[in-house]
């Protein structure tokens, strides 16, 4: 298992190192500076001039790039241009909201997810798995934004039960924190929660069909017994598979929802910086997005062995 772990932490580097130049190009050859943005597009090309030359712009693409990514593997992740402050402060201020409302969402997802999907497969066929299967057939198609602005709707403005966007820092009161973060994270895990539903049916079908299940129930086992400690503890491993890579997609792709939230976010940043040409945020950004992304999905592998002890990652 520590064989395992440390390869995979060392396969981190040239993914990092790949994200990093695709990034960094990518940006930089997109049309657009951030000295136009800064000085207004009326400043003579002087003045432009002299502010990229301050910033280091005005220098190769592939000089500028190297000292961007030295920086990098010290610890530094550069400065950002417009908020005067180094870049892995301003992560730091906005990873918090985002990690809050990507946990609260999994929950939501989880606490919904797991038991339907497991009514669904022990129904098959029954109108309420027709039910259940079409209700999520639903989540999955209706976009995160437009379930965000009916929830603003319906439970924002119409009744009045929670705040319709911003945001209180958890040292503010635990309900006082999450009540800003209810709706964003419903809309946000709706969609998890339906593909986890129909994976959690997909596996348990697939193992309820199985001999030794059968077996189970002739030997006279309860029914909770058997669907829950032989039938759902073997057919978890594609629903953990589809949690990590859900939970990994939450804390990267809530950057509408922070939006429509006004939550103050990595995806608020990453869109802030967008429009600023905030070259260093983003390319930060992105990079620590990878990072927690391909973190997770190991997380994800190494618990592979503890719900299955049949699984050995460290062998062949």
């Amino acid at each position: 298992m520590l064989a395992y772990s440390v390869k995979r932490l060392l396969s981190l580097i040239p993914v990092l190192f790949v994200v990093s130049i695709v990034i960094f190009f990518i940006i930089h050859i997109t049309p657009g500076e951030p000295a136009a943005t800064i000085l207004g597009m009326e400043a003579s090309q002087a003045d432009m001039d002299a502010l990229n030359a301050k910033f280091g712009f005005d220098r190769p693409i592939y000089e500028q790039y190297i000292s961007w990514i030295s920086g990098v593997l010290h610890g530094d992740l550069g400065n950002s241009i417009f908020m005067n402050m180094p870049v892995s402060e301003a992560i730091a201020e906005h990873l918090g909201p985002t990690v809050s409302m990507a946990i609260l969402a999994q929950f939501f997802a989880l606490i919904l997810a797991i038991p339907f999907g497991i009514i669904a497969a022990v129904k098959r066929g029954s109108i309420t798995d027709v039910t259940l299967m079409g209700v999520s057939l639903i989540g999955m198609t209706v976009p995160s934004f437009l379930l965000g602005l009916i929830l603003i709707l319906v439970f924002g403005v119409q009744l009045q039960w929670l705040p319709v966007a911003g945001y209180e820092p958890l040292a503010n009161g635990f309900w006082q924190h999450y009540q800003y973060l209810i709706l964003p994270a419903i809309s946000l895990g709706t969609i998890q929660a339906a593909l986890i539903t129909r994976m959690t049916r997909s596996s348990m079908l697939e193992v309820l069909n199985l001999n030794y299940i059968k077996t189970a129930r002739a030997k006279g086992l309860k029914e909770w017994k058997v669907i829950l400690k032989h039938t759902f503890r073997n057919a978890f491993l594609p629903i953990l598979t589809i949690i990590g890579q859900s939970f990994g997609t939450l804390v990267t792709g809530a950057v509408v929802v922070e939006s429509i939230f006004n939550i103050p976010g990595l995806g608020q940043l990453i869109m802030n910086s967008i429009v600023r040409r905030d070259f260093t945020v983003i390319q930060g950004v992105v990079l620590i997005v990878t990072f927690i992304y391909v973190f997770i999905n190991l997380i994800i592998d190494l618990l592979y062995g503890t719900v299955d002890p049949r699984i050995r990652l460290d062998r062949k």
